[in-house]
C-alpha cells in the first residue's frame, strides 16, 4: 500500500497523536485517509472486500479489452471504510487510443469523487440533480440516474446514488463518456467477485488527477 493521502487533494496527511485521534490534512483539516493498493491483484480485492461497509464497485462485465487499473480505499481502523475507488482501463469507445473509468461509493463529505472530478467539493453541489438524469446503469441489478457534471478538463463526470453512497462515475477522454449511455452493468463485489484481469496502475489516480 502507499502512503495514506488527503481524500481531497492528494496531500500527505498526519497521523492521530496525543491531541487528537483524527488524521489531519494541512489543507482541509480532520479526513478520512486515502490509501492506494500498489499491488493490483485479487488479493488486493479480497482485502478492501472484507474491510469496507461502502459498496466496490466494477463495470462486469468490463468492456472487450479493458482491464483493472486502480483500487483505493478512504478511512481507517477508527472510521471504517468511508469510501472506495476502482478504476478500469482500455480502448477509449470511439475514437481510439487509451480511455480510464473511475468508480467510486462514498458517503457524503469526504471528498474522493469530487476530487477525481476536478470540483471543489467535497460533494456534487446542491441541485446537481434537478433535471432529468443524464444517463442510467445499472448497479447491482437496480435501473441507477446519473447526473452530469461540469467538470474541468478532458473528462466526463457523473453522479449520483446507490445503496444510499454517492455513486462517481468519472471518464476520461471525455468523449468515452458513452459507456455510460450503453447500458453499463455495475456489480458491487462484496456480493459477488469474478475472476478480474488486472493491469499496472493508471496515471490518473496516481497522484494530482489531470484535469484539475
Amino acid at each position: 500500500m502507499l502512503p495514506p493521502q488527503c481524500p481531497r487533494c492528494a496531500a500527505p496527511v498526519r497521523p492521530p497523536g496525543l491531541w487528537t485521534n483524527a488524521w489531519e490534512c494541512p489543507e482541509h483539516g480532520s479526513v478520512a485517509p486515502f490509501t492506494l493498493m500498489q499491488l493490483l491483484a485479487a488479493e488486493s480485492v479480497d482485502h478492501v472486500r472484507a474491510h469496507t461497509s461502502v459498496p466496490l464497485w466494477v463495470a462486469w462485465p468490463l468492456p472487450a479489452g479493458w482491464m483493472v487499473t486502480g483500487l483505493g480505499y478512504a478511512g481507517d481502523d477508527r472510521s471504517g471504510t468511508r469510501a472506495t475507488l476502482l478504476a478500469c482501463s482500455g480502448p477509449a469507445p470511439l475514437e481510439g487510443g487509451a480511455a480510464d473509468l473511475i468508480l467510486i461509493a462514498e458517503e457524503p463529505g469526504v471528498g474522493l469523487g469530487a476530487r477525481y472530478a476536478g470540483l471543489p467539493g467535497p460533494d456534487p453541489g446542491i441541485g446537481f440533480d434537478r433535471e432529468a438524469a443524464h444517463a442510467k446503469v445499472e448497479a447491482d441489478g437496480h435501473p441507477t440516474a446519473l447526473w452530469a457534471l461540469e467538470a474541468p478538463g478532458d473528462c466526463a463526470a457523473f453522479c449520483g446514488e446507490a445503496k444510499a453512497r454517492w455513486l462517481w462515475a468519472i471518464v476520461w477522454p471525455a468523449t468515452a463518456g458513452v459507456l455510460l449511455y450503453e447500458d453499463l452493468v455495475l456489480t458491487d463485489l462484496r456480493e459477488r467477485c469474478p475472476d478480474l484481469p488486472f493491469g499496472s496502475m493508471t496515471p490518473r489516480i496516481s497522484g494530482e488527477p489531470p484535469g484539475r
